[in-house]
């Protein structure tokens, strides 16, 4: 009888929110994880560094078939933080990828490249649960002009920038995903969060369908958020092109 080789996923930030969620999600007979971090991740072959420290990574990237990138500076750190970690960091993971031989990077980019557009109308008053009058509205996609919040969104439009560019100029498989509000609490917790959340499950779904989608997927970008009927990122390229379909709700915990 004929075996399949497992797929060998090299995760950065695995012990992490979403990567403890993609962990559990994950089927062991089809995927073989490992682990780069900077503390061993338990029951998972785990090799410690600092992803600012491209040597130091390398070993890490040898006999994988393919990278998610999770590892980031969240939040509103210093700018040392998001320099060090999202912007040298993910420069020195895409360039270990493709050192190795890796067939493909699922770079966890975010909403935050576009939450800018926040500030303007009907996105501001869907992000602030005022909907009186709203029936529907333009979604925003992976071609709307990219409007980020803050630094830390700034540094994810690099990272979606690189992955263009290391698919164009290495042959490498990127897959771009803008991930929405993924709470430890795994519901919505405020007004905004019933337009951009994602449950744990959702994500790490999304996570799979991307590992499995075919090697002619040479790049793309994908907004993913759970089923909101309030949400103002468009999903639909994500399921008909990978075939995501989230199953979770925000208004299911609206009180």
């Amino acid at each position: 009888m004929a075996t399949h080789r497992k797929q060998v996923v090299l995760v950065t930030g695995l012990s992490g929110l979403i990567g403890t969620a993609l962990r559990t999600h994950l089927d062991p007979a089809r995927y073989e994880l490992r682990s780069l971090s900077r503390r061993a991740v338990d029951g998972v072959p785990s090799h410690r560094a600092d992803i600012g420290d491209l040597d130091a990574i390398k070993p890490a990237f040898a006999g994988v078939d393919t990278v998610v990138h999770l590892a980031a500076a969240v939040g509103n750190p210093p700018f040392d933080a998001l320099l060090h970690t999202n912007v040298i960091g993910t420069y020195n993971v895409f360039e270990a990828a493709r050192l190795a031989g890796v067939s493909r990077v699922i770079f966890a980019s975010s909403g935050a490249v576009i939450t800018g557009w926040e500030r303007a109308e009907p996105y501001l008053a869907l992000s602030e649960g005022r909907y009186e009058g709203l029936r529907d509205w333009p979604m925003i996609t992976k071609d709307t002009p990219l409007r980020p919040s803050g630094l830390y969104g700034a540094s994810k439009t690099w990272g979606e920038a690189l992955a263009r560019q290391y698919s164009d100029a290495h042959g490498l498989s990127v897959i771009c995903l803008r991930i929405g509000r993924v709470r430890a609490e795994d519901r919505p917790m405020e007004p905004r969060e019933f337009a951009v959340w994602c449950s744990r499950r959702d994500v790490a779904r999304m996570i799979d369908r991307c590992l499995a989608a075919p090697a002619t997927l040479r790049f793309d970008i994908f907004f993913v958020a759970s089923r909101n009927r309030w949400g103002y990122r468009d999903i639909d390229h994500a399921r008909r092109t990978v075939g995501f379909e989230p199953v979770d709700a925000a208004e299911d915990h609206r009180t």
